[in-house]
């Protein structure tokens, strides 16, 4: 059974083109979630400060645990944070739509693993070639500062968009 989970991690990585063996690591061992664009929407942003479009998508147990407002979060949880830079719709200016691909973020809980970081893993893979973000696993203390003003919410800034 050893290889079952090389298995799905390749399955996984399948709709990017990319296998398993040439998953993007971030530095702190978090590997791309390769079938991220599969998952579901739970809530979109945008940065000012980035001037980005933002996705929050999350896999089933994140969208679970979401919807019914849990909190903390249930370990297996991942969100995932896709952003765009942007531009004006050519053909209906007052539109803001995504242009370049920037990055995608993840949130990975696992209490025992992640203790020292709220519960929370962090991963952040950069550009068309997802470069891991980071020198060393030291950058995640970067993404749990900046997540500490909502630690009453599991360290979690996105809700539930809810819709009728």
């Amino acid at each position: 059974m050893k290889w079952f989970p090389m298995m799905l991690l390749a399955l996984a990585l399948a709709p990017l083109g990319v296998s398993a063996a040439d998953a993007p690591v971030a530095p702190n061992g978090i590997a791309l979630f390769g079938d991220y664009r599969s998952w579901e929407v739970i809530a979109p942003s945008y940065r000012e400060d980035k001037n980005h479009i933002r996705v929050v998508l999350g896999n089933p147990a994140a969208v679970k645990a979401m919807r019914a407002k849990v909190r903390p979060m249930p370990d297996g949880a991942v969100l995932a944070k896709v952003a765009w830079t942007v531009r004006k719709h050519p053909d209906f200016p007052v539109a803001t739509v995504p242009d370049s691909f920037a990055q995608v973020e993840f949130m990975v809980k696992d209490t025992a693993k992640y203790k020292d970081t709220g519960g929370w893993g962090f991963a952040r893979f950069v550009g068309n070639s997802y470069k891991p973000y980071g020198k060393d696993a030291g950058f995640v203390m970067e993404c749990f500062g900046c997540h500490t003003p909502v630690k009453g919410n599991d360290y979690l800034f996105t809700g539930y968009a809810q819709v009728p």
